[in-house]
């Protein structure tokens, strides 16, 4: 049966339509790994079992959302067995792999997003998100531009104008490979040569805001829920919020509205292995919506400071279309 819309929330556009299929495709993988996976998945009723996996170490950002969704399956009764199974590497594309040749499982879920999107181009990996069927993008994530509080710089502007006099100059940094790709796509805006930019790869938000505070990085792109702390405490300053629209709550401009169109959002997206019948995908995406609509999820989007944004259907392969477009064309800007 497919999915029928649900009804409007204020905030965000909700985008709710019929799954699309992934093509079917092979990968390489491990015999021990495959069998953790698939034994997991023990018949073809998603309401009686399911494997969701994070495709990263326990404790990051995709590891969070599958969680999260475990827990909303289980407390509402959706699914009654549910585990989590963390498979980190290679930005997420091993993960991905592994999936690949989970064809016509449907008791499996993978998280993705923006990151993995991007490890795919960036490590031109052999699994990409046309080899499984995703089903949906449930929320975002924004960026936010920093500079210590101590900063001569007061606005963007200034930030921008000190960079273009001297790109090399002034070092920035950020938490991971999303990050960099939206400083990217500022350069960009902002008419300066993203390889004439320095940039110095931090191992988590944490060590780039450690690198800011100590003077080797003068600004950074990190995500809004990793540095809101620091902002509001009075070590960071934020001059620029990175999304389309400014949002409810936070008073932070963005960078849009001071003129540089820059909007990449770090999105999370929930996917299924390929190979699946029509009746299958659209139960796995009721699934996902129905998770999401969870008292237990509404919970997490306040905790982890995510916004909602779920997208299925024709709305979702277009969109991915659109952000592997913009993300290749990003990296081809940084000469990768």
């Amino acid at each position: 049966m497919t999915p029928q819309p649900l009804p409007p929330r204020s905030g965000p556009a909700r985008l709710i339509g019929r799954a699309v299929g992934g093509a079917i495709a092979a990968a390489a993988v491990g015999v021990a790994v495959f069998g953790s996976i698939s034994s997991a998945a023990s018949g073809q009723d998603i309401s009686a079992s399911m494997t969701i996996i994070a495709p990263a170490a326990a404790g990051g950002g995709w590891d969070g959302v599958a969680r999260e969704l475990q827990q909303a399956q289980k407390a509402n009764g959706l699914v009654n067995n549910v585990q989590v199974v963390n498979m980190p590497g290679a930005g997420g594309t091993i993960a991905l792999g592994n999936v690949s040749v989970l064809s016509g499982q449907p008791n499996n879920l993978l998280v993705g997003g923006t990151g993995l999107l991007a490890a795919t181009i960036q490590f031109d990996s052999a699994a990409t998100l046309d080899d499984v069927t995703p089903l949906a993008v449930i929320v975002e994530e924004y960026d936010v531009i920093v500079v210590p509080a101590d900063s001569p710089y007061e606005t963007l502007d200034d930030l921008v104008a000190a960079w273009r006099d001297d790109p090399k100059a002034l070092p920035w940094t950020g938490g991971g490979s999303f990050d960099q790709l939206v400083v990217t796509d500022l350069a960009l805006a902002a008419g300066i040569d993203p390889l004439e930019t320095t940039y110095i790869s931090s191992d988590g938000g944490g060590e780039a805001i450690q690198a800011l505070l100590n003077g080797t990085a003068k600004a950074a792109a990190g995500g809004y829920p990793d540095n809101i702390d620091q902002i509001e405490a009075g070590r960071l300053r934020a001059l620029a919020f990175v999304a389309q629209d400014p949002v409810d709550g936070i008073d932070i401009p963005t960078a849009v509205d001071q003129g540089y169109d820059v909007t990449l959002t770090n999105w999370r997206m929930v996917a299924a292995p390929a190979g699946l019948s029509a009746s299958e995908e659209d139960s796995l995406t009721r699934l996902v919506v129905d998770s999401v609509e969870t008292p237990q999820w509404r919970d997490a989007i306040d905790r982890y400071r995510w916004t909602e944004r779920v997208i299925t259907g024709d709305e979702l392969a277009d969109f991915l279309d659109d952000e592997e477009s913009r993300i290749r064309t990003l990296y081809e800007e940084m000469g990768l």
